[in-house]
């Protein structure tokens, strides 16, 4: 199997070099430890310090510091390849959690067009259930469960939690994890924060839940052009409603995160002396 590589870049200067390795050294377990648990899917992580040199074959994840109202993450170039832009915002550090989902994405469905046939569902008593008929979802490996709540820590890096494939079986089987951390519980579970987005077979039209306040609503996207991936369609119509609206880590969570983070730092560099 062809091995695919991601890269890591900042084209902002505002994030420190050794941030940006813990970084891409955390994608890089997530990739080859447990994205592959699951998916048929060999890539590997890393960081490149000049974002202005690429090399050949590589799908960059690029730190920025805006983007444009009508452009969510996932872009392809003039060639047809994936790459993936990332907004930071000074002093926050959960930008790595985007970074995770959108190198996540972009290895599962890299042209973003994967569908994927399961039962329909609709919104019923404030919640997301299976309803008659099927629909044809596209696989957005981390949206249903992208809320920063339900992200893990990789050597105290956040990195977002992600689907399995059982996430979109028909029925539910006992012992399953539909997603890597186990936060959702059963195929076609929508968590709060999230959204899941499928072409209506009647309209031929795209059709979406996102559920970023206290209840789930549904949203008719339409057609997408012909010139757009779906994905790139669906991100233009909901990246930045759902950044706007995303709830913010704990101060305490924060700072036990970066304490953590400070501790494995000193002990490099301890460690760095027994090579002198």
């Amino acid at each position: 199997m062809l091995q695919i590589k991601v890269v890591l870049v900042d084209t902002t200067g505002t994030v420190k070099t050794d941030s940006m390795a813990a970084a891409a050294e955390a994608l890089n377990v997530q990739v080859t430890r447990d994205l592959r648990q699951f998916w048929n899917i060999n890539a590997t992580v890393s960081y490149r310090p000049d974002a202005n040199s690429i090399p050949q074959g590589m799908w960059p994840v690029q730190l920025v510091k805006s983007l444009p109202a009508g452009e969510g993450g996932f872009h392809m170039t003039n060639h047809n390849q994936p790459y993936s832009k990332v907004i930071i915002t000074p002093g926050n550090d959960e930008w790595t959690i985007d970074a995770s989902h959108e190198a996540l994405e972009m290895l599962v469905d890299p042209y973003g067009n994967r569908l994927q046939t399961s039962t329909a569902v609709d919104i019923s008593g404030g919640r997301v259930k299976d309803t008659t008929g099927k629909f044809e979802y596209l696989v957005e490996a981390c949206d249903p469960c992208e809320a920063n709540v339900y992200a893990y820590q990789i050597d105290g890096i956040m990195v977002s939690d992600f689907l399995t494939p059982q996430f979109y079986e028909l029925d539910p089987t006992p012992g399953a994890r539909y997603s890597f951390t186990g936060a959702i519980k059963a195929p076609r579970e929508l968590l709060p924060g999230g959204y899941i987005s499928w072409i209506d077979p009647e309209s031929d039209e795209m059709q979406q839940i996102l559920w970023l306040d206290r209840t789930p609503v549904q949203k008719n996207l339409g057609c997408a052009p012909k010139n757009m991936s779906l994905r790139e369609f669906v991100e233009a119509k909901t990246y930045h409603e759902v950044r706007k609206k995303r709830a913010k880590a704990r101060k305490d969570v924060v700072s036990a995160r970066r304490k953590y983070r400070a501790s494995l730092e000193a002990a490099a560099l301890v460690r760095a002396k027994y090579y002198v």
